[in-house]
């Protein structure tokens, strides 16, 4: 069977033997909005949880937007449009507002992403877009410690904002069940150490730190906590299709607004089985997400829970950008052995690595399972130094995955990798 699988912008077919072939593991089919605008505005002026924005913004002396980073398919364009009238009529005209983008601790967006991710519109109205700069001590300011240990500094862009406002995107997330809501915050708009913190293993080993899972998980738990100590005074997150068309809108309070669009999502997201399979073919979501090795590393952890222990996951990936940061394509090119260096991470003298959660989260998928990486952007050799198998199709893949395991072998695919969750009944 010719499967089309989400890989950079284009995408890409493979074709995989039919005897094999036991599941094909997608989003549910959800109605897309017949009008965006329209459902914006209603939405706006019908918030859940909270007044209008019109009334939140009166007698604001500014106001802060974040906005999701370029690994993000989130329509900021056509919401922003709207918010920006909203808060002009209201008394707070562009200049009186920054929209700050929730970087984490990617890389800053500029030039030409800034006018995909925003749109000319937004980008002529005379508002300021900055990046949130995790490593700059400037631009972050200490809050507190919480209980459970993590130091907490905040971009202070944010923290000084009369008026502070998300616009997100609703979508499984392999470590905090669900992204959105307060995800824009924390770890959005938090300074490094902090997040190195909450990306400990003491978080991230948790079995519930997982895609869909909330009660019961420290991730969620703790950067809901955090962000708690500078909320959202207003929120938009949107829920998209398959083909990345508006689902729905949910704005209002920072957990009111955000619980109802994962109510709203997490049936469409959910694709069960019902006993694991012994290769898992899937993608890292196509561009924007897939631009990096580092970002692959979701999809990859993904399909765990649907496989066999010594089973085969088979992930493509465009990876326009390559491996991800020099601190993490250092760590993976350095380290001999994953499983060791997360020990070393639980360590209480151990000193953290940029980016060394994602190198954790290989760990997970690599401890049972062999992985499989296709692409035409990064050499098979550059490839194996990040303690995957690299191949030059899918096909090919799935035929050494098959040798291992045996002509009855079976095989699922996941061609929107990170946005379903696949997981046993």
């Amino acid at each position: 069977m010719r499967i089309h699988l989400d890989y950079g912008r284009e995408g890409l077919d493979a074709d995989l033997p039919d005897d094999n072939l036991r599941h094909i593991l997608g989003i549910k089919p959800a109605d897309p909005l017949p009008d965006i605008a329209a459902a914006l505005k209603w939405s706006l002026a019908h918030p859940i949880g909270t007044p209008p924005l019109s009334e939140l913004a009166k007698n604001r002396r500014d106001a802060c937007i974040i906005i999701c980073d370029i690994t993000r398919p989130v329509p900021n364009g056509p919401i922003l449009e709207q918010m920006l009238a909203i808060l002009t009529e209201s008394g707070l005209p562009p200049e009186k507002v920054t929209i700050l983008i929730a970087t984490g601790t990617h890389r800053p967006n500029e030039g030409e992403e800034l006018r995909e991710m925003v749109g000319d519109a937004v980008l002529q109205s005379g508002v300021r877009i900055v990046n949130h700069i995790c490593t700059d001590p400037e631009t972050n300011r200490f809050v507190e410690t919480t209980p459970r240990g993590v130091p907490v500094s905040l971009d202070t862009r944010w923290l000084d904002a009369d008026l502070r406002i998300t616009v997100g995107l609703i979508e499984p997330h392999f470590m905090a069940g669900y992204s959105g809501g307060r995800k824009l915050i924390m770890p959005g708009v938090a300074a490094l150490e902090t997040v190195q913190y909450w990306h400990s293993p003491r978080f991230l080993e948790h079995p519930n730190a997982t895609n869909g899972a909330l009660e019961g998980n420290p991730v969620h738990e703790e950067n809901t906590y955090i962000a708690r100590l500078a909320p959202s005074h207003f929120i938009t997150d949107v829920t998209l299709d398959a083909q990345r068309r508006v689902t729905g809108v949910f704005s209002g309070g920072m957990e009111d607004a955000w619980r109802a669009g994962v109510n709203f999502v997490a049936h469409q997201v959910r694709a069960e089985i019902e006993e694991p399979v012994d290769i898992a073919v899937t993608s890292a979501g196509g561009y924007p997400l897939d631009a990096t090795f580092y970002q692959v590393v979701k999809g990859i952890v993904g399909a765990i829970p649907i496989v066999k222990p010594g089973g085969d996951i088979i992930i493509v990936a465009g990876m326009s950008e390559g491996i991800g940061s020099t601190h993490f394509r250092e760590t993976l090119f350095e380290t001999d052995d994953l499983q060791a260096l997360v020990q070393q991470m639980s360590e209480p003298d151990w000193k953290y690595i940029p980016d060394q959660w994602q190198v954790e989260e290989l760990a997970k998928a690599t401890r049972q399972h062999r992985v499989t990486v296709v692409t035409d952007a990064v050499a098979p050799e550059d490839l194996a130094r990040c303690h995957v198998r690299p191949a030059a199709t899918v096909e090919e893949a799935v035929a050494f995955a098959l040798r291992q395991h045996g002509a009855n072998a079976s095989v699922a695919v996941i061609p929107k990798g990170p946005y379903v969750i696949p997981c046993l009944k």
